[in-house]
């Protein structure tokens, strides 16, 4: 067969068209949102859903998945993870679609949206607030979530939430805002910074009538790692340097307030001698 010639399909067997669905998070006015269309089209029209579309006959899951991200938020470039596959019989009712589902995470200052071409409207909805959707995509986003949230508690893919610089507290909103409980400044500081996957941009921000806080930025690879991975991540040259010249700074103090004590320790003695004779 030639190398562009069209292929052939003779199976004798009924095959189901496959589609891609997609749960689009990202962190917005402090809560976990999903991006959501609503659809133009039958069935389920006027009904709110998971962006998302049929396979192409030339394209790989991650492929698919990855184009109908783009044509719904403008992004080609996101955390992408597969869910699952969603196989009902009828699921569909036009015909047997088998849909392999996704999750994606999209930084909040990343995002163009844009409805697909069966969808009227997209818009972002609070996960909390989400109310029954067409198809079994309810199913699909439970399913999503979970996901989500056991992959934030086991590794640093919040880091995927948050802009190239960030700070502490923000970092610390996106893990309560998933995990829905709330975590002690104290000891998430303290968990944080036993992390090695976190470096200081030396820069600050400022608002309000707050001092300004440290600004932070991921090391490479950071977000895809375990807690294990990233404690046990090696220093990058930066931190290396910076640890080296605070320790050799903490050497010369403690060193010269030791001669300083000897000196006066050596004074003491001699103004004690001197005093017996």
């Amino acid at each position: 067969m030639a190398e562009n010639a069209p292929r052939t399909y003779s199976y004798k067997y009924p095959h189901p068209a496959v589609a891609v669905d997609l749960a689009i998070f990202s962190i917005r006015e402090g809560a976990l949102c999903v991006l959501l269309v609503e659809r133009g089209v039958e069935p389920f029209k006027g009904r709110w859903a998971l962006p998302g579309g049929f396979l192409r006959m030339e394209e790989d899951l991650q492929v698919g998945a990855r184009r109908e991200l783009q044509e719904e938020t403008g992004v080609e470039h996101a955390w992408l993870e597969q869910v699952g596959a969603f196989g009902r019989p009828d699921r569909d009712p036009r015909e047997r679609v088998i849909s392999v589902a996704f999750y994606a995470i999209i930084a909040s200052d990343r995002i163009e949206l844009r409805a697909g071409s069966d969808a009227t409207s997209a818009r972002w909805w609070r996960c909390d607030e989400v109310s029954q959707l067409a198809f079994d995509h309810s199913e699909i986003l439970a399913r999503a979530r979970e996901r989500l949230t056991d992959r934030v508690r086991r590794s640093a893919l919040a880091l995927q939430f948050l802009p190239a610089e960030f700070t502490l507290s923000e970092l610390q909103h996106v893990h309560e805002s998933i995990l829905g409980e709330d975590i002690d400044k104290r000891n998430f500081r303290k968990w944080v910074t036993s992390l090695k996957y976190l470096e200081s941009t030396g820069g600050e921000r400022r608002g309000g009538q707050h001092r300004p806080a440290a600004l932070f930025r991921a090391r490479p690879q950071a977000g895809t790692l375990s807690f294990d991975e990233a404690t046990d991540m090696p220093e990058s040259e930066d931190t290396t340097r910076n640890a080296r010249a605070v320790e050799a700074a903490y050497r010369k103090g403690f060193n010269e307030g030791l001669r300083a004590l000897r000196q006066r320790l050596e004074a003491a003695e001699a103004d004690l001698r001197r005093a017996a004779k």
